[in-house]
């Protein structure tokens, strides 16, 4: 048994490796999906007509699925290697994985058909459930995670709160900031990858929108750190915690600095560390009691944590040689994807339509 950082309570080393890669493969989906989110939420936004609103889904075109395959990744790493993180996960909070179901089918259903039909009113139906279908996993994601931080109510191996208890106000500031957020992260996406006039209209509505996304950050941050610090029998990293959260909200500061001057790059690489490093604060309060409140009176391996949750280390084990063998050429192909698409577009890109016989 080996300790992190002097942990008061005593964790295997691949019981914390693999809740580390966890947190990363989250980390992850959040930044790449977070932008893919924020740009189909701005479709009404920035979409005028059809052909500006055919720029804002191409570009995400080519990697809005490749990016999601994160979420499925992390779910599946929470499954093999702390199967009961997942079971009382998934068990007990059913409605709002369901509404995160349900807007991750109308984002793809809008995606794949968009293009299908030429009828006006379809295609607005479509984008419709692009926008809504990004709006609520973002919503739910954000509301779900603050509740990781406050500790899911439980019985000791299972959660046994309420779904309407989910819903306080530290909980829907988690929701409202992590959609703002989103929002921005997409706008800064957007001006990164288009020119003309959608770029700028995004540029301007990221630059905007990040101050607001800075209070909100800033808001949150202050809330968890000071009611909900990263203290546990598992380790103290209240610092790091601070520490995180600050590089946060510096960074969409940044983001926000950088979107006024036109310089994008640096835009968007703002919203994005301002989101994993936000995240990374979160895990960083999640390690050990995995989001669940703990009745320190009742013994470690008789209550829901890291420990009591986690596969065999042999199963760990394969699950390592697995993961070094085959997660760096996932992001190798999914970079060398990035770069192909990597130039601007513009409504110039885009063809006329050609009237065809249905």
């Amino acid at each position: 048994m080996l300790t992190l950082l002097e942990s008061t309570v005593a964790v295997p080393t691949l019981t914390w490796v693999w809740f580390l890669l966890v947190a990363v493969l989250w980390l992850g989906y959040f930044f790449l999906e977070g932008f893919d989110y924020g740009v189909a939420m701005l479709i009404p936004v920035l979409g005028k007509n059809e052909k500006d609103k055919r720029v804002i889904v191409n570009t995400i075109g080519p990697v809005w699925d490749g990016n999601e395959v994160w979420l499925l990744t992390a779910g599946g790493a929470m499954f093999a290697a702390f199967p009961g993180w997942y079971a009382s996960l998934f068990s007990g909070l059913y409605v709002p994985l369901l509404l995160v179901l349900v807007g991750l089918i109308l984002r793809g259903v809008a995606f794949e058909y968009r293009s299908k039909h030429p009828d006006t009113a379809y295609r607005t139906m479509l984008d419709w459930f692009a926008t809504i279908g990004s709006f609520l996993p973002s919503l739910v994601f954000g509301v779900g995670f603050a509740n990781f931080i406050i500790g899911l109510a439980n019985d000791g191996l299972h959660f046994n709160g309420s779904f309407f208890g989910l819903f306080g106000p530290f909980a829907l500031l988690g929701g409202v900031m992590l959609v703002v957020l989103f929002l921005v992260h997409g706008a800064a996406f957007i001006a990164l990858k288009t020119k003309g006039h959608i770029h700028d209209n995004a540029e301007s509505l990221g630059a905007k929108g990040a101050w607001l996304a800075a209070a909100l950050v800033a808001l949150f941050v202050i809330c968890q750190n000071i009611f909900w610090p990263a203290k546990s029998e598992f380790g103290d990293f209240t610092v790091f915690a601070w520490i995180a959260g600050i590089v946060s909200i510096l960074a969409i500061l940044g983001a926000a600095i950088a979107l006024n001057k036109g310089r994008d790059g640096w835009g968007f690489l703002g919203t994005g560390v301002s989101i994993v490093a936000l995240f990374a604060g979160v895990f960083l309060k999640m390690y050990g009691n995995l989001g669940f409140a703990q009745d320190e009176s009742i013994a470690v391996t008789e209550r829901l944590n890291m420990i009591s949750a986690a596969s065999s280390p042999t199963t760990l084990t394969i699950m390592t040689w697995a993961a070094v063998i085959f997660v760096p050429i996932v992001i190798a192909y999914q970079s060398w994807s990035y770069w192909v698409f990597h130039k601007r577009i513009s409504t110039k890109n885009i063809p006329d339509e050609v009237e065809t016989a249905y």
